[in-house]
């Protein structure tokens, strides 16, 4: 069973909506003994990464002592940028610390936020990608990005005349900066991929 994390912090309804689609087991909660019983867990959000640490409060360290201990866990959108050790959005904020980088600001001269269909190009051996090629098309929405330093990561791109980290994998530690939900038949896979990977199914 995958938990999705409702933390008052939007998107829920559809991510939810499409986990459920593809037939995976799951539960919407915030309650640490659902999270820790869950064979993954799925942190969704949209806004600001500042707000997204201030709504988690106290389960802010349950989900990093989970994931730490080994637990997959995936970050979409806010949820992803809080994996880093810190955002720069609307001040500097602390966030949970999992992978090494910080989030900041798309640089001026691009349209933003950065809206629509991109090509994304993936790390080698990401296991959300699985079975899919070397890149697809996903959905973005965002105006600000995650500088990535972990040495552990590894790190899949989309072009917006820079290279933008559009996914990241830091062993049972994944994050979308894309919307997997919005993504067509694509973004399914995506959490298909994590599904198989959360039940220990080799991808």
């Amino acid at each position: 069973m995958i938990v999705i994390i409702d933390y008052g912090v939007g998107n829920v309804k559809s991510v939810t909506n499409a986990v459920r689609y593809i037939g995976c087991e799951t539960k919407v909660s915030c309650d640490p003994v659902d999270i820790e019983a869950a064979d993954g867990i799925l942190l969704p959000g949209v806004g600001a990464s500042g707000y997204a640490m201030e709504k988690l409060g106290p389960l802010a360290d349950v989900i990093c002592d989970i994931a730490k201990g080994g637990k997959p866990l995936l970050g979409v959108c806010v949820g992803y940028q809080i994996l880093f050790d810190e955002s720069h959005e609307y001040g500097v904020h602390k966030c949970l610390g999992l992978v090494e980088g910080k989030v900041i600001p798309i640089p001026v001269g691009r349209i933003i936020p950065h809206m629509g269909w991109n090509y994304v190009k993936f790390g080698e051996k990401m296991e959300l990608f699985s079975g899919m090629g070397e890149g697809r098309h996903f959905a973005f929405a965002h105006s600000y990005y995650a500088d990535i330093t972990d040495p552990d990561a590894v790190v899949a791109y989309t072009d917006y005349d820079m290279d933008i980290a559009a996914s990241v994998q830091k062993g049972n530690i994944f994050g979308c900066q894309f919307h997997p939900e919005k993504s067509g038949a694509d973004g399914l896979e995506v959490l298909r991929n994590f599904e198989k990977f959360c039940k220990g199914v080799k991808c």
